[in-house]
């Protein structure tokens, strides 16, 4: 049984930082084909960021460009994604997800893409 259990979440101030991280069990090369997407008060699920052609290639929505930065531990089987200049914009829940594929040669930006998903976790950023 495959399951994605992201932490970090948190309360912070407009501008500063988070550390989300998503760690997977059941699931080998999770981390090749897997995405971060949030959901705010009222809104639909979106795309935030994720990882694609065999875990060589990261993709990032216009909204978070230059501020989020996702990277891999192999190691740990973690994937981080890192929050910097947070926004009251960026409150939302996040969630981790990953295909139930390894391999996908485009980046998978919609929540239909993914086969697997965390619980979430709640960032709020104040003004």
């Amino acid at each position: 049984q495959v399951q994605l259990v992201e932490s970090g979440g948190g309360s912070v101030q407009a501008g500063g930082s988070l550390r989300l991280s998503c760690v997977a069990s059941g699931y080998t090369n999770w981390r090749n084909c897997m995405g971060w997407f949030r959901q705010g008060p009222g809104k639909e699920r979106e795309g935030v960021a994720g990882v694609y052609n065999g875990g060589d290639s990261k993709y990032y929505a216009d909204s978070v460009k230059g501020r989020f930065t996702l990277s891999q531990d192999n190691a740990k089987n973690t994937v981080y994604l890192q929050m910097n200049s947070l926004k009251p914009e960026d409150t939302a829940v996040y969630y981790c997800a990953a295909y139930y594929s390894s391999w996908c040669p485009r980046p998978r930006t919609t929540r239909d893409e993914y086969t697997y998903w965390g619980q979430g976790t709640q960032v709020t950023v104040s003004s």
